[in-house]
């Protein structure tokens, strides 16, 4: 039996909450739409490219989350001394491993990667305050853990954009 991305029940986030659980509910929300954009596709159908040349995939964008997951919540906001998920080495400002040697992954192991990773992203920051924050090493810049939500849910809602694009080309669906 061939695996298949499996099926999400994706939540609406709540219309009243207080920030901190409404930042939650929304990048919760963000991640659950990634998923649902590859629910019912084979590994192969993960690895089909927006448009040629571009390397743009579901598969892509599953295994690009994860390590931006670990970057801004585990590396950068927890300060956690872990390598990125992917091939350190191979990371430069126009490449990033994770869209490459699709060939050769394995989409089931990719997308439990993902899942261990939101899970350890939000642990990283259970229990530290939006107004918490970290100093940045090369800009000198500081920023708050609320700035580190903002900017992963922007994150999630720029690549989701791109699902939906890649899925309608993948397999015709289409939808939120």
């Amino acid at each position: 039996m061939t695996w298949t991305a499996p099926s999400v029940d994706r939540q609406f986030p709540r219309v009243s909450n207080p920030e901190r659980a409404a930042l939650q509910d929304w990048l919760r929300f963000h991640r659950e739409t990634l998923l649902m954009k590859c629910a019912g596709l084979t590994p192969e159908q993960l690895r089909v490219a927006s448009v040629e040349p571009s390397r743009l995939t579901l598969l892509g964008l599953v295994r690009h989350m994860a390590e931006v997951e670990r970057w801004w919540f585990r590396i950068r906001f927890a300060q956690l001394d872990i390598p990125p998920v992917y091939d350190e080495d191979a990371v430069t400002d126009d490449f990033d491993p994770a869209f490459d040697d699709l060939a050769n992954a394995d989409a089931e192991a990719d997308f439990a990667m993902f899942r261990a990773e939101c899970e350890a992203s939000d642990a990283a920051v259970a229990g530290r305050d939006l107004d918490d924050t970290i100093v940045l090493a090369r800009s000198g810049r500081t920023m708050d853990l609320r700035w580190v939500y903002l900017h992963m849910i922007e994150e999630y809602a720029r690549h989701n954009g791109h699902a939906d694009m890649i899925r309608e080309r993948v397999d015709g669906v289409t939808g939120d």
